[in-house]
């Protein structure tokens, strides 16, 4: 089976001082409630949100996947159609697949990638548009790095779990065109092919996750080294040390961004970034546990609400400049403190168990229709986006497959 988790092994656990963490002793959620947890979320994907995902949100026709369903539970068909979410939506399908969660998976993502190369190759021949109108006219042929990092996950999956040869090639290319058409001042690549007032840490961030992938599936080196790259930018540009933070906004030569935007945190970032250090870590024997304690620890001081929730963006010192809370954070929430468990952080698992049930209760259970979740609370916590982008379902099945495939560990 497919997991982004290596084997586990124990670091040493320790309390931090002025942290939210919740205490593993004080009778909290522990394994057996993470396990109960588990459980319900796989049903979850199992009974509801897998069928109808590859199912009512997918048009028959052309095997493209629909952008969201409507708060009332009906699928949006007036929606544009963005090409990062057919490659989430493949990624989704992949892994699914593979742990057994779906069946007739294979069918669903061949059709829609071979969508992707029908409809949503640039007109240059190389990589792909970025939006489509609901009858499939071009509305934004841009090229865009984001995008492009999910084209080369759902190729490393394609690979990894159908073993598409084709899926490869195209990876390469992929690399190539990046290479030859992006690159950019100081490492990295250009936001795409249009101009643009900055560059960005999140589109790294993705490929940094893509090269993982495409290095799990293949055992090639050159993804790993390509890894690396984006781990050289985390240490060099992203992470500053002063707040032990991940920042977002740059100049063109990686410089922080002046005004405003150059002091958005998000936490949710930062979580991610720890999931992805520990990845990392296992995979090329560099110790990254120092930035991946930072960063969550940080994140929790800072971006953690009294009810387990996180804030969408928080200034350096900690100051909340965006109280909303998306769906999205809490699942890397949950794959940070997953990562940090398995090296025996004090708090970590507990503080996953909290995070999965908030998430089951805040974002999935309150849907009107079951399979589908909301997307976003105000500062109140009350409703504020209530439709759900196909978008959120691949930080979901990451984070579910992570809580699983913990539990299945603590309890071998």
């Amino acid at each position: 089976m497919l997991s982004f988790a290596a084997t586990a092994f124990v670091g040493s656990s320790s309390t931090r001082q002025g942290i939210n963490f919740i205490d593993d002793a004080g009778g909290n959620l522990m394994t057996t409630d993470l396990a109960k947890l588990s459980a319900r979320w796989v049903d979850w994907f199992k009974d509801s949100a897998l069928p109808l995902w590859s199912g009512a949100a997918i048009n028959p026709e052309s095997g493209a996947s629909y952008e969201r369903f409507l708060a009332s539970g009906e699928v949006d068909k007036a929606a544009n159609i963005r090409l990062r979410v057919q490659a989430r939506q493949i990624f989704v399908f992949s892994v699914a697949s593979e742990r057994g969660w779906m069946a007739g998976g294979e069918p669903v993502v061949s059709a829609m990638a071979d969508f992707v190369e029908r409809i949503g190759v640039h007109e240059s021949g190389e990589g792909y548009i970025h939006l489509l109108s609901p009858s499939y006219e071009v509305l934004d042929s841009k090229q865009d790095l984001y995008d492009h990092a999910f084209a080369l996950l759902a190729c490393a999956l394609r690979y990894r779990v159908f073993k598409e040869d084709s899926a490869l090639v195209r990876a390469d290319k992929l690399i190539a065109m990046l290479d030859s058409r992006f690159g950019g001042v100081g490492g990295g690549w250009l936001e795409g092919d249009y101009a643009t007032d900055r560059r960005r840490q999140n589109p790294h961030m993705h490929l940094f996750e893509a090269f993982l992938a495409l290095y799990d599936a293949t055992g090639e080196a050159k993804w790993l080294a390509r890894a690396g790259e984006m781990f050289a930018l985390f240490e060099t540009r992203f992470y500053d040390g002063k707040y032990g933070v991940l920042r977002e906004y740059f100049n063109e030569d990686w410089s922080l961004l002046d005004g405003a935007d150059g002091e958005i945190v998000e936490p949710g970032h930062m979580m991610e970034w720890v999931w992805l250090l520990h990845w990392y870590g296992k995979r090329s024997g560099r110790d990254t546990s120092g930035y991946a304690d930072t960063l969550y620890e940080t994140a929790l001081a800072s971006g953690l609400t009294p009810e387990g929730l996180l804030y969408d963006e928080v200034s350096p010192e900690g100051k909340v400049l965006k109280g909303s809370k998306r769906c999205w954070p809490m699942t890397e929430l949950i794959k940070a403190s997953i990562a940090q468990a398995r090296v025996g952080r004090a708090g970590a698992e507990a503080q996953a168990a909290k995070a999965v049930e908030v998430l089951l209760d805040r974002y999935l259970s309150c849907a009107k229709r079951d399979g589908t979740y909301i997307d976003q609370l105000d500062s109140n916590n009350e409703v504020l986006v209530d439709f759900a982008p196909a978008s959120t379902l691949y930080h979901l099945i990451v984070a579910a497959m992570e809580v699983a495939d913990y539990v299945k560990e603590s309890e071998a």
